[in-house]
């Protein structure tokens, strides 16, 4: 009998800003798949590649932009987070240049200004992470 694991996640709080620095918010996309919403960048693990290689990864197949890890997050692993199945998202501080663009499973990407980030349309448990990187 074969053990039964979470799927591990990356979520990237990828924050953006222009060529002189000034921080202009953060890139969140609108979901093309079940649960619909609005999301943090995101996405699986895949087996041979580090939780920062999937990041980076995932982050360019969703808003086509090249993300420097600033450092990590947080782990969340509450086992109803996702209402698919039991995941564990490993979510990293991220920084970004350059006019985000959607693709894969992002239906839209938009940026918001801190103050602008719509909780109430925020899908699995981005509220709870975006709450604590406004904390942080």
């Amino acid at each position: 009998m074969g053990i039964k694991t979470p799927f591990v996640a990356v979520d990237g709080i990828v924050q953006l800003f222009d060529e002189k620095d000034n921080f202009r918010g953060i890139v969140l996309i609108e979901r093309k798949n079940p649960p619909l919403g609005i999301a943090i960048p995101g996405g699986f693990v895949e087996v041979g590649e580090s939780c920062e290689e999937a990041l980076i990864r995932e982050m360019k197949e969703e808003t086509g932009l090249d993300v420097e890890i600033i450092k990590l997050l947080g782990v969340y692993s509450q086992p109803d987070r996702d209402p698919r199945f039991h995941s564990v998202s490993i979510t990293y501080l991220c920084k970004a240049y350059g006019e985000p663009v959607a693709s894969s499973d992002a239906k839209d990407v938009k940026i918001f200004k801190l103050e602008e980030i719509p909780f109430d349309k925020l899908v699995f448990d981005h509220s709870r992470i975006l709450r604590d990187y406004l904390m942080r």
